[in-house]
């Protein structure tokens, strides 16, 4: 697998340089210039507790900014292609972890919420334990939600947002797919898709992240990654629209890896493109997409 953007480079050496710091401040506390030090091995391995060795008694735990949960579903888990939603899925009992009741009234069973895990080092120990997206049967996805967040459109978190997705041939990228979902899983728990949180303009001191979470399906002949967000322009809405388009533009060139100017249609494939969930209701009539 080719190397981890820069950025991702960068945040992963901190995150080690900053676990190293913690577990080497007491070695060497006592030493006189020039004396060796005799070190117990075993005994400070034994000292060492991190995320994997007990689950809440750990000295290594570097927090995200939000906590996330991942959901799955394939055709072993249920009978339908496409998520449910409370419109549209059969009355059926709520799963008991399904995180609002209210959202969750009619919701359909066969999603399966896996974890939920708000460290840097959970998401690595769920990533590393988890088939990739190359090895998923035929029609099944992966939904990486904040915390709180049902992968619906009628969640009150997305009912007015909308999403930037892209459709690639599956033959031509299935070695390009894991690394381009785990990239897009990076880009969301790292909060970079939308830059506006950190670079001053947030005015507002509880201001939200756009984006909700993130999808990755696979289908007899194509994967789809999406990148869903709490809101969708409209009209004159200028500066959101600015923002959205932030988001797509550093999915197709930080994330995905692709040049601006490059043209991805062709069979089975799409561009980069916003799509609002209540245009996506529309099911043929004219709707209006951004394109990157």
């Amino acid at each position: 697998m080719a190397a981890l953007p820069a950025s991702f480079q960068h945040a992963n050496k901190a995150a080690i340089a900053a676990a190293l710091a913690e577990n080497s401040e007491s070695i060497g506390a006592d030493v006189e210039p020039g004396e060796i030090q005799e070190v117990d091995m075993q005994a400070q391995a034994d000292d060492i507790r991190t995320v994997f060795s007990h689950p809440t008694s750990f000295n290594v735990k570097h927090p995200l900014y939000s906590p996330w949960t991942l959901w799955f579903d394939s055709p072993a888990t249920k009978g339908r292609n496409l998520p449910q939603t409370p419109i549209s899925s059969f009355p059926q009992t709520p799963v008991p972890q399904t995180p609002s009741a209210a959202a969750a009234q009619g919701w359909m069973e066969d999603i399966k919420r896996v974890v939920s895990f708000d460290s840097v080092e959970e998401f690595w120990g769920l990533y590393n334990h988890i088939v990739p997206p190359s090895q998923l049967p035929q029609k099944a996805n992966y939904y990486l939600f904040k915390e709180g967040i049902i992968p619906a459109w009628e969640d009150e978190a997305n009912k007015n947002g909308g999403k930037w997705s892209i459709q690639l041939p599956k033959e031509k990228n299935r070695s390009q797919v894991d690394k381009m979902w785990l990239y897009t899983m990076l880009a969301a728990i790292g909060e970079t898709f939308d830059p506006h949180l950190t670079s001053g303009e947030a005015t507002e001191p509880n201001t939200q992240s756009l984006i909700t979470g993130v999808i990755v399906s696979t289908r007899p002949q194509f994967y789809r990654l999406s990148i869903w967000t709490r809101l969708a322009p409209s009209g004159d809405e200028d500066k959101l629209r600015e923002r959205i388009e932030t988001v797509g533009r550093h999915f197709k060139i930080n994330v995905l890896g692709y040049p601006e100017t490059q043209k991805l249609a062709g069979p089975l494939a799409t561009e980069v493109e916003f799509l609002s969930h209540k245009d996506s209701e529309k099911k043929g009539k004219a709707a209006k997409k951004l394109v990157i």
